[in-house]
């Protein structure tokens, strides 16, 4: 029997586990601005597993740099459900660089 699959499948379900419990502190702590940061460690993860030999690391890797590129698209949602109570709110936000070009460009969402 291969069990690859099925510890693959329960370690990406735990990472996935943590991508929701990331998305509501990070964005608690740090706010939604950070998005484009979070993207592009996500596609630099990704783009990192295309590079490595061992087949744990790689699924591992590539799963873990999805759910950040998931992530990302989740803070600004994440945001509107700390502003309207479901969940703590916290003003004093550590702002991100280049705070003034990020807000002007649109938050992806899916």
């Amino acid at each position: 029997m291969n069990w690859f699959g099925f510890w693959l499948c329960l370690a990406t379900l735990f990472i996935i586990g943590l991508g929701f419990v990331w998305v509501i502190r990070g964005e608690r702590y740090f706010g939604h601005l950070w998005w484009p940061y979070v993207m592009g460690a996500g596609v630099l993860c990704i783009l990192g597993s295309l590079f490595i030999s061992n087949n744990w690391a790689s699924a591992l890797l590539g799963a873990f740099g999805a759910s950040l590129i998931w992530g990302s698209t989740e803070l600004k949602e994440q945001a509107v459900r700390g502003e309207i109570g479901w969940y703590p709110f916290n003003a004093k936000k550590i702002l991100p660089p280049f705070v003034e070009v990020i807000k002007k460009w649109k938050a992806p969402s899916l």
